[in-house]
């Protein structure tokens, strides 16, 4: 029996790798730098971390994040360097969050 969680092929998507994914076209935008209503959740899903380990791992408050999250504010300077990092290399963010614990 093929468990969803664990592919037979290591380059095969599960059911919940594609409902992390984001479009290439978002991420691309993100990367550069356009946020759009809903990317920072979005990228959030993608990296595959809740709200707490997610600001946790870029060193902020989960307010901040929520408040990014849901389009209150729009991270700028710092903030939006990390999370264009984030949408380049998601690996990155789940080794900061180790180092950061």
């Amino acid at each position: 029996m093929n468990n969803e969680k664990e592919p037979l092929d290591p380059l095969e998507w599960t059911r919940e790798d594609f409902e992390r994914s984001i479009p290439r076209a978002r991420r691309l935008r993100i990367v550069a730098g356009k946020l759009q209503p809903g990317d920072v959740a979005a990228l959030r899903r993608f990296v595959g971390l809740t709200q707490e380990k997610f600001a946790e791992a870029l060193g902020i408050s989960v307010h901040t994040l929520r408040n990014w999250e849901q389009d209150r504010v729009t991270p700028d300077g710092p903030g939006l360097a990390l999370l264009r990092i984030a949408a380049r290399n998601p690996d990155v963010i789940k080794a900061n969050l180790s180092w950061a614990a």
